[in-house]
């Protein structure tokens, strides 16, 4: 019966440990294509170019294979513990290349979480990844700064 417990205990300790248990993964939100906002969209006036929609906008995700007069910019954010947002804007270029026609769809309103790390490579909570590059004061001296080097005698 002893051994019986043991072992209960052990599978049930392996489990937990192993992750398929009640401990929860780790996510992160996945954010794909154009970042698209409101205050973007709302700079769009008809009679722009292509050259000041791309100033704007940047180059679109989608450009229609068949008709270069439509572009597409697609922003869609998988949220780790939420849903799905996503955000498209069709711009519609006339003969021309002039902007005629701007067409949203998605909500617009809120602002997006964008992540704004800017530290190196992984790191933990307390270590400052940063701190290990060289500064201009860490790095080899410069040629007006490095000691003359001195000339060698030849030996007898």
């Amino acid at each position: 019966m002893q051994k019986l417990t043991r072992i209960i205990t052990l599978s049930v300790a392996l489990t937990v440990v192993s992750g398929c248990s009640y401990v929860g993964v780790y996510k992160r939100d996945i954010p794909q294509g154009n970042l698209v906002t409101q205050e973007m969209v709302g700079q769009l006036q008809p009679g722009m170019t292509q050259e000041q929609v791309t100033y704007v906008m940047g180059r679109p995700l989608l450009e229609a294979p068949f008709d270069t007069r439509e572009w597409d910019y697609v922003y869609r954010l998988d949220k780790a513990y939420a849903g799905v947002e996503q955000r498209r804007v069709t711009l519609t270029f006339d003969d021309m290349g002039r902007l005629v026609n701007v067409e949203q769809q998605g909500d617009f309103s809120g602002d997006l979480p964008i992540s704004t790390d800017t530290s190196v490579g992984p790191a933990t909570e307390t270590a400052d990844p940063i701190s290990g590059i060289n500064t201009p004061s860490q790095r080899a001296p410069t040629p007006e700064s490095a000691p003359e080097p001195q000339p060698v005698m030849p030996s007898d």
